[in-house]
């Protein structure tokens, strides 16, 4: 799956969108930044309700793909400045955590 097809399929809003062609290999969840530090893997898209440049750093870190932000979580304007100068995409969905990671495993079978 690539992040035009997660963004797409998922219905979720680009906070900013860049690298549509960047493959998505799976998903990570949480909210607690130093465990995606420590468990996510390269190319999975992190789905959490952190919404701060913080959570970008963690992304570009951990070369993920993206980043999902869930329950409709606002993204501040920092964040967004710093996922685009750092080329993160980010997603906007009214989903909690859960729905967006099940929804994501129907898609692309991680």
């Amino acid at each position: 799956m690539t992040i035009k097809e997660l963004q797409t399929d998922m219905n979720c809003r680009a906070v900013w969108n860049g690298w549509e062609d960047r493959e998505v290999t799976g998903a990570y969840t949480s909210d607690l930044l130093s465990d995606v530090m420590a468990r996510s893997e390269e190319g999975q898209v992190l789905i959490t309700i952190q919404a701060h440049k913080n959570t970008v750093a963690v992304a570009v870190l951990k070369d993920l793909s993206g980043i999902i932000t869930a329950s409709n979580r606002p993204v501040p304007d920092d964040m967004i400045e710093t996922a685009r100068d750092e080329e993160i995409p980010v997603f906007v969905t009214d989903n909690n955590q859960y729905e967006t990671g099940w929804r994501l495993h129907e898609l692309g079978g991680f």
